[in-house]
């Protein structure tokens, strides 16, 4: 079996962290590792973090931030760290999962198969005989960002922001996350335009090669989200800094 680690991003998750689904997907899958990064959290979300992690041993571990950095620099030090071992796969997983932690089994098999492709994303398409529960609101303003994000990054990606991403672990995927993450809530955007600008300028073929979008058959937008709608605002703008610094010639 392939080792996978998965990054969960934490932030005052204390209220809403399951776990039993966390302690299910160890056990379904025992080559499975988790890296907790409790960014900051002002709740006990490090004491039940510790408490979950303690009894399971190297199968999980707790990294912390002293002080709140956002969800990108935690994603940051946990992939960082999870790519310096020697795990076939490395990913990120929203806290809440919203995302539920049975649809990793086929991120996985997708990359296992598939030796060409390096990242497999989440893709949250509402289709007959999946259950896709969105707010309507966020669901259109992130239709709008994603469709902005698509076209300047040229890649015809459906949905960048999905919290359940995949790595294979590379040297080169490891690179995408050597310098600090800048751009806020978007920046799976800007990791992904760091894919396309390493792959043009490395001369390999293109990024839309080494992406697959894995159509999740569950998703549930979960409460105490902590975006906002002025967040969308922002991202348009952040996503036009993104092209700027990282695909403009």
């Amino acid at each position: 079996m392939s080792r996978t680690i998965i990054v969960v991003p934490c932030y005052n998750e204390a209220h809403r962290f399951d776990e039993a689904a966390f302690a299910a997907a160890l056990e379904a899958d025992r080559d499975l590792t988790f890296f907790f990064v409790d960014d900051g959290s002002l709740d006990q979300t490090r004491t039940r973090l510790e408490a979950f992690a303690e009894p399971r041993g190297d199968r999980c571990r707790v990294i912390v931030h002293t002080m709140n950095q956002g969800k990108a620099a935690a994603v940051r030090t946990g992939l960082l760290e999870a790519f310096a071992t020697d795990a076939d796969y490395c990913g990120f997983w929203d806290a809440d999962l919203a995302a539920p932690l049975d649809e990793l089994p086929q991120f996985i098999d997708i990359l296992e198969h598939n030796p060409l492709l390096d990242l497999a994303i989440g893709s949250r398409v509402k289709l007959l005989g999946r259950k896709i529960e969105r707010n309507p609101m966020r669901h259109y303003l992130g239709r709008i960002a994603a469709t902005i994000a698509s076209l300047l990054l040229n890649l015809p990606v459906y949905d960048t922001q999905c919290g359940a991403k995949l790595f294979r672990n590379t040297p080169a995927m490891a690179k995408l996350f050597e310098e600090p993450l800048t751009s806020g809530w978007v920046f799976d955007v800007e990791l992904i335009a760091r894919l396309v600008r390493n792959r043009r300028d490395g001369g390999l073929p293109s990024a839309e090669q080494a992406i697959y979008e894995v159509p999740l058959r569950r998703w549930k937008d979960v409460a105490g989200s902590k975006i906002k709608p002025a967040d969308y605002l922002r991202a348009f703008v952040d996503v036009l800094r993104v092209y700027r610094r990282t695909l403009r010639h």
